[in-house]
């Protein structure tokens, strides 16, 4: 990249440099859970003009790095769309036992309770409200 790239140039190191992107039948319900139970940050949302209950770009930060944007289901038809409840996401945590007390503590569903790997990690999964499973876990790659 060149020195006036601008967007190379608004890049710090709490950028996300992925962004995973999820579709919603419900993305009202699932900015709730992502902040109030799953602990992400609310970055930006942006709702359908017409109709205030669909958010058509929404943008969430975990606290220790990282990002997930996602919307509702059939906002953007000239995107191939993922089948809502049907996506998986990682998120790399220091404390995966903290994750699964909000969600449990919330009523929400445990996929795997938290363990130890047999390469080093702790992790939990746990599975959104329209079941896209989130793995939680210390794992930061390789």
């Amino acid at each position: 990249m060149t020195e006036n790239n601008t967007a190379e140039n608004n890049t710090t190191e709490n950028t996300p440099g992925v962004w995973a992107c999820l579709s919603y039948n419900d993305a009202e319900a699932a900015r709730v859970f992502l902040t109030e139970v799953l602990g992400f940050t609310e970055a930006l949302t942006v709702r359908d003009e017409n109709d205030k209950t669909r958010i058509v770009h929404a943008e969430v930060k975990w606290p220790e790095g990282g990002g997930i944007m996602y919307g509702s289901g059939g906002t953007h038809p000239d995107y191939p769309q993922p089948v809502p409840g049907t996506q998986w996401v990682y998120v790399v945590t220091k404390d995966v036992d903290a994750v699964h007390k909000r969600v449990v503590e919330a009523g929400g569903k445990v996929v795997t309770e938290p363990q130890d790997t047999d390469y080093g990690s702790r992790s939990v999964a746990i599975a959104d409200p329209e079941g896209n499973v989130w793995t939680f876990g210390t794992y930061a790659g390789a």
